[in-house]
């Protein structure tokens, strides 16, 4: 892969309080990269997203955004938070959740022009959203509002797209239909996805993190299994059945 770095992270520490989640996290995300994050619960997944989108602030360590090879402020992030981090009471519509993922191409006190109520319906469509625009947030499936909130995400063709247990709530008939988008997304945005589901993570990303308090790079999928069992502390396997292969634990005890 020729070298067009995104996002460098230099020696990150993040701590709250006194408990350390993560320390000496090195990595390159490069333009157009289609990373998996992977990792046991607890191990600092989230809290390392968080970081890159600075929604909290490394105890040390640098975070470095690139514009054609040259640091810069900032970057285009699209952000697809976990499920359970969704207020289902605010009364916004689909239509306007999706809507607001342009605020950043207006300034604040001017209206959306006809080209972006375009997007809007355009996006809707793409999401299988069709005859839900005004229906509120919270009467929506888990499915519905995870398709609506990734819509939000990526609309603005960001320069990444950072999404959190995206087919937690998805049906498995949107699933499918979901890394199909991610593929023509992957076409001009980097791809950050983190999930517990690595049999889904190995078949549709280029490259892998395993996070557990540090992070560990691996530049493909083609992972041995005694990488997986080292970062992970256990034992895992690889099975399947039809075309989707699964993650599971042998058994085994933690000392």
């Amino acid at each position: 892969m020729n070298e067009n770095p995104l996002i460098r992270l230099e020696d990150l520490r993040v701590s709250y309080g006194k408990k350390n989640v993560l320390h000496d996290v090195n990595l390159c995300l490069q333009e157009k990269d289609f990373l998996g994050i992977i990792g046991p619960n607890g191990g600092g997944k989230t809290t390392l997203i968080k970081a890159i989108l600075g929604l909290i602030k490394p105890q040390t360590g640098k975070i470095t955004f690139y514009k054609n090879n040259q640091p810069v402020d900032r970057i285009g992030m699209g952000y697809l938070p976990q499920y359970n981090h969704i207020d289902r009471k605010f009364p916004i519509s689909v239509y306007e959740v999706i809507l607001s993922g342009l605020n950043n191409e207006k300034r604040i006190w001017q209206r959306f022009k006809p080209a972006h109520h375009k997007r809007v319906h355009q996006m809707i469509e793409q999401m299988g959203l069709s005859g839900l625009e005004q229906r509120p947030v919270g009467a929506l499936s888990g499915g519905q509002l995870q398709r609506a909130l990734l819509g939000r995400a990526i609309i603005s063709q960001p320069d990444v797209v950072i999404l959190d247990e995206p087919n937690t709530y998805i049906d498995k008939r949107f699933e499918s239909q979901l890394y199909s988008l991610l593929e023509e997304i992957n076409r001009q945005s980097a791809i950050i996805l983190v999930s517990h589901d690595i049999g889904a993570v190995l078949q549709n990303v280029r490259s892998i993190a395993c996070v557990n308090e540090t992070l560990d790079y691996h530049p493909d999928t083609e992972l041995p299994p005694d990488w997986l069992e080292k970062h992970f502390n256990c034992p895992i396997d690889l099975i399947g059945h039809g075309n989707l292969p699964h993650r599971i634990l042998k058994n085994h005890t933690h000392s």
